[in-house]
């Protein structure tokens, strides 16, 4: 069984699903990939203990802490790929970018490979499942390119911009008209 609660922020609304006693979701409504791959049955629970914390956690984001991630039990489902690229994202100090490329180097550092694909770096964060806390929206194309984030980039730059972070050599990607 997967609870869920609704949270209004300034980002939109927001759908949390908490499974087995942790946070196994958050995400913005009409993201791109909305609710991944849950397929279990759902059940509204807005004083579920495990959506209360995680509300109160983004109530103190919102209103400009820094809260820890460790300060939630988080459980986002799935492949050990992707568990470990969720893991470097929570490692993205606040206000702070990386690239798909640096997330790729330290995966195949991790690895033990000699390069791991930016591509399919980019895959295992477009499918984070807990975005916001688990800051996807932390990571930029190598050129400064904000690209990539499943709830737009008008949230990634709003999410940054809440952050403090640098803006300046960052820019969205013109739309290719080539046929």
């Amino acid at each position: 069984m997967i609870y869920t609660a609704h949270y209004d922020s300034p980002a939109g609304r927001i759908l949390l699903a908490a499974k087995d006693g942790a946070l196994a979701g958050l995400w913005i409504e009409h993201q791109k990939y909305f609710l991944g791959s849950v397929k279990e049955e759902q059940k509204e629970q807005e004083n579920h203990p495990v959506l209360v914390q995680a509300k109160t956690w983004l109530d103190r984001y919102f209103a400009g802490e820094k809260p820890e991630i460790t300060e939630l039990k988080l459980s986002p489902a799935g492949s050990e790929f992707r568990q470990a690229v969720w893991e470097i994202l929570c490692q993205i100090p606040y206000g702070q970018v990386t690239t798909y490329g640096e997330i790729s180097r330290k995966i195949a550092l991790k690895s033990g490979r000699k390069q791991m694909s930016a591509q399919a770096v980019g895959g295992a964060v477009s499918h984070n499942p807990i975005s916001i806390i688990i800051p996807c929206h932390r990571v930029v194309g190598s050129n400064g390119s904000l690209t990539g984030y499943a709830g737009g980039i008008d949230k990634k730059i709003q999410l940054l911009t809440h952050e403090g972070a640098d803006m300046e050599g960052l820019f969205i990607p013109k739309k290719s008209t080539a046929k």
